[in-house]
């Protein structure tokens, strides 16, 4: 399963395309690489991560608990992406837990390794800062579409954001298969709400639903919804 970093085509997808090949080679000596179940706990809440993870396949929720102890889904984070990297740079524990969808294929980057090109490549800790300003626009997006957008606006929402991430071709269904209980966590609204919503945009042939596959009918009505007409 191990490949060297500087031949992996991931790499181009984060800021890891920024080290110089040198950097990718140290880092290639000490990174491990891992599968992880679906259902399977990538870290948890509370957690020191002590490292960045790198996905080279699969996709993984990221939740945070709420005090009535429900999971609020804040992210889904897919194939290329990097995920730890807040933690390591405010050296604090994890304030989120993340757990695979699907089977995933990670590698696993130590902290001192990823410090020393924060340091000593430019480039690279530009592109971790844009990301996590990035991240930080998205929060405030999820924050303000929680307060003012209704429950059928922010699910309209998130199939657009869904079809645009996770699809493939237009005949074909989203490439994740997220239980009802997800999509609810995701809109923050009970599961049977989110059921409901589902049923009635099938209905009205925005959507069609096979098991837990999803494909996007309408994504123009969809369009409208999420912004409110």
């Amino acid at each position: 399963m191990s490949s060297r970093c500087e031949q992996c085509i991931i790499r181009q997808l984060n800021s890891l395309g920024e080290l110089t090949k040198d950097e990718l080679l140290r880092i290639s000596g000490c990174k491990t690489s891992q599968y992880v179940k679906k259902g399977e706990v990538l870290f948890e809440e509370g957690q020191y991560i002590n490292g960045v993870f790198c996905v080279k396949d699969g996709v993984c929720k990221v939740t945070k608990m709420s005090t009535n102890g429900r999971d609020q889904i804040v992210k889904l984070i897919k194939k290329g992406d990097l995920i730890g990297e807040r933690s390591l740079i405010s050296e604090e524990a994890s304030n989120l837990k993340a757990t695979a969808i699907n089977d995933m294929e990670v590698c696993f980057i130590p902290k001192e390794e990823i410090v020393k090109d924060l340091k000593s490549n430019n480039n690279f800790t530009m592109s971790i800062l844009k990301d996590l300003a990035t991240s930080l626009k998205e929060a405030d997006n999820v924050i303000v579409d929680m307060a003012q957008k209704t429950v059928k606006q922010r699910l309209a929402e998130t199939l657009l954001h869904l079809k645009k991430n996770y699809q493939v071709s237009e005949d074909k269904p989203l490439d994740i298969q997220l239980s009802r209980e997800d999509i609810a966590n995701i809109i923050g609204t009970a599961t049977e709400s989110a059921i409901r919503l589902l049923s009635s945009f099938k209905k009205e042939k925005l959507i069609s639903l096979k098991g837990k596959e999803i494909y996007i009918l309408d994504p123009q009505t969809l369009q409208q919804i999420a912004e409110g007409f």
